[in-house]
């Protein structure tokens, strides 16, 4: 049974005791002391259901290790061709609001990224604790990808493409970045493990997050 957290107190139960499909916690606010908290601790807000949010700790971890980055060959020659410039931190809201608004051909939502929690990330940016990476074709922003860096871990929150792949190119530069030591996608899906995620228990990923490694990306 998820903990209810108490509004006037800023901690979370141990991510162990997460349920079995990873639902940790309810209720709390997006405040940044609890975001950077929830994410030092391997923890995340999914989504907000009347009113509560929902905080997450998978038992079993999505992660890119940058070295497993799977980059196919019809990949490798688009990027050769150079047509995509790719920036850092460069238009942070403009990504948050695509990957809120964009339509996916997956119908998967993206409805839990409300105005509420474009604010408390646009914060977390401000801070330093959030990142952006943008893909721009023709100086028109055409992809890109928002996620939190704690400790070399980039904690990926969500991405976007208006043209064929334009994620993706975000997320090999991401990976090629010295700083992140790991890729955290949180949990799978089938366009993820196609690149090179694969699935880590809970305490492997926990033992990465909390190494004392504090690169600036």
């Amino acid at each position: 049974m998820p903990y209810l957290l108490n509004p006037q107190e800023v901690s979370f139960p141990l991510p162990g005791l997460a349920d079995e499909d990873g639902l940790l916690a309810i209720g709390g606010d997006l405040s940044l002391e609890r975001l950077v908290l929830a994410y030092e601790n391997g923890i995340f807000p999914w989504y907000q259901q009347n009113g509560e949010w929902f905080w997450f700790s998978p038992l079993e971890r999505c992660v890119i290790f940058p070295a497993h980055l799977k980059i196919s060959k019809s990949m490798r020659a688009l990027l050769k061709k150079g047509h995509f410039s790719i920036t850092h931190n460069h238009a942070f809201q403009d990504v948050i609001k695509n990957c809120a608004t964009i339509k996916r051909a997956d119908d998967e939502s993206t409805s839990w990224i409300n105005p509420e929690l474009q604010e408390a990330y646009t914060k977390l940016y401000q801070h330093g604790y959030a990142h952006s990476l943008e893909v721009w074709l023709d100086e028109k922003l055409v992809g890109g990808l928002y996620g939190v860096f704690i400790n070399g871990v980039f904690i990926g929150e969500s991405m976007f493409s208006k043209v064929s792949n334009a994620s993706k190119i975000a997320l090999i530069y991401l990976g090629k970045l010295p700083q992140v030591k790991l890729i955290d996608c949180q949990v799978p899906n089938p366009h993820l493990i196609s690149m090179g995620a694969e699935l880590i228990p809970q305490e492997s990923y926990l033992a990465m997050l909390r190494a004392r490694s504090n690169p600036a990306l």
